[in-house]
């Protein structure tokens, strides 16, 4: 497990904070989180005050997690499409209205069960349409050697208000109602409007359309379903919540049954586990230098499940505070790692919705888990049910030993840097002609061919994610020593995009092809604009002269 990743060993845990606009980022996300959790203490208060169900009271935290799942991917496709900054200003612009809105329906007494669950629902919704872009945006201002640390440094942001924030919370609630949690969340969402505001970030020259929203969010699955790495993160994110979420959904009947507790245990526990992810945060930067990406995400799965165990098998409340806090700082390390490598392994063009769909991934695992555990608990007992979600940690563990995280060194992910230049079109092509049918044709050696078809199968995986559709290789019956790439695009637009979103990975891949090539000029290409006989017509101006009368 040991073997330093580069990337990952340069930058200390607080050399971020240097940055003086890293600094507010972090300062005013670290505010927005406290205002969050202070208004779910205030939504789920005011729900048994207004004599809402058990049920609707439970749909408190469904109606602010729901909008999660439903809305993340289209949220970080908005913001790949239309610029991060200024999606984020919509949503969090959204997300004050709604919040004051919310506070105006408390104080006036307008609250009923059903109204609190829809703004509660549309509180989500802005958080949901706001994360994606603001979680990696800081792509745009860090250093890349900075990122992990900064990454962490979000956790620990979002830690230190999940640990102090219900409490304030409560406080706030007990002494002004729910009318001021909501206030004061409304409130702490100016700080980021304010950031956003006042960042200039760098202008991209646009120089193809926009995709739709929908040819957007497909891209994005398109992407990650063609990209083994990202997969792999994904489900290793899955993993991991799914059996680390035991500890925490089940942490209120841990502090009462296992430890013959109250509710100071039980503040006790999630303080020990927010301090666990602060101590972890301070460590990485040392561990980073110790152990390579899979090693680090490894003793994350080892750490929490020792963690997890250490309380089943003690009746006493200090040393389950240790492993409580283990289990804090196993959680930061391992997901902080599994975060940013999604986001430094995924191009720029398309990272707000790879991080929207690793997100996804991980909430699943957590709703999943949540009730898996919760069900075991009912049937086997608290101890049993902890138990197993230990053993699943460390079961995941295993995995990386057969399908192991590359280092952030090995993917070279940065934009090609060259751009594509088209051929010279005869026909009155415009952008949404199609479909295009691009042919390059190869003369390959015969002892070159193990080589070559090894490349066209990476080849194939990486035009198919940058958007290729009904890629094939074909061979010349009469001259076997020539081969034909061909794939289609659905419009002229989209073979442009197609170019363009290429890599210095892809640029790589390419040379190592033509390098193969034994033809005397480079692999001779051929873009056709694909047409149908039933789509002829008398006056096509693209029909050949002699068929047209």
């Amino acid at each position: 497990m040991s073997g330093k990743g580069t990337l990952l060993a340069t930058a200390s845990t607080f050399e971020p904070l240097r940055n003086r606009l890293f600094l507010a980022y972090w300062l005013t996300a670290l505010v927005a989180n406290f205002g969050w959790l202070i208004q779910v203490v205030g939504a789920s208060w005011l729900m048994t005050s207004i004599e809402g169900s058990p049920e609707q009271v439970a749909l408190v935290q469904t109606s602010l997690a729901l909008p999660v799942m439903l809305f993340s991917l289209l949220a970080g496709a908005a913001a790949d499409n239309f610029g991060r900054q200024r999606v984020v200003m919509v949503a969090q612009a959204f997300l004050l209205v709604i919040s004051i809105a919310l506070a105006v329906f408390s104080y006036f007494g307008w609250m009923t069960p059903w109204i609190l669950l829809g703004f509660t629902f549309l509180v989500g919704t802005g958080k949901a349409m706001s994360n994606p872009g603001w979680q990696t945006m800081v792509n745009e201002f860090m250093p890349r050697e900075q990122l992990p640390a900064a990454i962490a440094l979000n956790s620990v942001g979002f830690n230190m208000a999940r640990s102090v924030g219900p409490m304030v919370g409560g406080i706030i609630v007990g002494a002004a109602g729910a009318f001021a949690a909501f206030l004061i969340n409304a409130l702490s969402n100016v700080g980021m409007l304010l950031v956003l505001f006042r960042w200039k970030g760098e202008e991209r020259a646009q120089t193809l359309p926009r995709e739709s929203l929908g040819s957007a969010m497909m891209a994005g699955i398109r992407y990650v379903a063609m990209s083994p790495h990202i997969l792999l993160v994904m489900l290793r994110g899955g993993i991991f919540n799914f059996a680390a979420i035991s500890i925490t959904a089940l942490l209120p009947l841990t502090a009462r049954d296992l430890l013959g507790g109250g509710p100071q245990t039980y503040g006790l526990l999630l303080g020990a586990f927010g301090i666990g992810a602060i101590a972890g945060a301070m460590g990485s930067a040392r561990l980073r230098t110790l152990f390579s990406f899979e090693g680090l995400t490894r003793l994350g799965f080892v750490g929490f499940g020792g963690g997890v165990l250490l309380v089943v098998v003690n009746v006493h409340v200090a040393l389950s505070v240790v492993g409580v806090a283990l289990c804090g700082a196993s959680w930061l390390l391992t997901l902080s790692g599994l975060t940013a490598n999604v986001q430094m392994s995924s191009p720029r063009w398309v990272v707000s919705r790879c991080h929207a769909l690793f997100q996804t991934a991980c909430f699943g695992g957590n709703a999943l888990g949540s009730f898996v555990w919760g069900v075991l608990a009912a049937n086997i007992g608290l101890a049993g049910s902890l138990a197993l979600s230990a053993l699943a940690l460390l079961l995941g563990a295993l995995v990386g030993l057969r399908f192991p995280l590359q280092e952030l060194d090995m993917l070279a992910v940065d934009p090609h840097g060259t751009s594509w230049t088209g051929p010279d079109i005869a026909l009155d092509v415009l952008p949404r002609s199609g479909p295009i049918l691009t042919m390059v044709e190869y003369v390959i050696a015969q002892e070159n061919e193990p080589a070559f078809l090894a490349a066209m199968a990476e080849r194939r995986r990486v035009r198919i994610r940058n958007g290729a559709r009904r890629w094939g290789l074909a061979r010349d019956m009469v001259r076997p020593q020539c081969w034909i790439e061909h794939y289609q695009t659905p419009t002229w637009v989209e073979t442009e995009r197609l170019h363009e979103r290429r890599t210095k990975a892809d640029a790589d891949l390419a040379d190592l092809i033509r390098g193969l090539h034994q033809g005397p000029e480079r692999p001779a290409i051929r873009y056709c604009l694909d047409r149908q006989a039933g789509w002829f017509r008398p006056d096509d101006p693209n029909m050949p002269g002699d068929i047209n009368p």
